[in-house]
This record gives structure tokens, sequence and C-alpha cells, in this order.
């Protein structure tokens, strides 16, 4: 798994783009990804266009990220999700946790 992070201008919103297999093994870098961030941003997004598969530690990952963003005021967005990844999210109802959507959505 590849992360690369990209914080806006402005300081409000930080963009993860992930690629490649979401899984346990990125656990750490996933968190050092947005927990290193200084000052805090109002929103996240998660660019997943190229991740091709995702486990349910990567769910748990996606929780601790908007347990970090501030819970049910957490403003995280995955953006671009592949359809099997996509339906995924929606069956295990991260859609009405985070904003979700598919490619060309």
């Amino acid at each position: 798994m590849e992360i690369q992070s990209h914080l806006s201008e402005d300081q409000t919103t930080l963009t993860l783009h992930l690629s490649g297999k979401f899984d346990y093994t990125c656990q750490e870098s996933f968190q050092k990804a947005f927990e290193a961030v200084n000052p805090i941003p109002q929103r996240y997004v998660i660019d997943a266009l190229e991740v091709h598969s995702i486990d349910s530690s990567a769910l748990g990952m996606l929780l601790l990220l908007r347990n970090h963003a501030g819970g049910d005021e957490a403003d995280v967005a995955i953006i671009n999700a592949q359809p099997d990844i996509h339906k995924l999210l929606q069956t295990c109802k991260f859609d009405e946790l985070f904003e979700v959507s598919a490619i060309g959505a």
C-alpha cells in the first residue's frame, strides 16, 4: 500500500491518496499520515481510486480516522471507490458514517 498525503493550501482539507491493497499491513503508515498533520484539518478525503482490495482491518482504520476527525461531527469522504469496494462500504453501512462515492460519481 502506498499512501500520499496532501494538505490544501488553506490547511483545511487533508487528502490521502491510497493505492494497492488496503489491509492490516499499512495500519501504522495510514495512522501516521493523518495523525502527524498540524493543525488538524476540518475535512479529510480518502481517494481510493487505486485501491484494489480492502479488508476488515482497513474498515477499522477508517473508523479510527473518523474518531480522530471528530467522531459524529467528522467530515470524512471516501471518493473514487472501485465498484466492489463501494458495494462493501454500503453493505457495512459506512455510507452512513462517511460521504462515500464510487468512481465517476
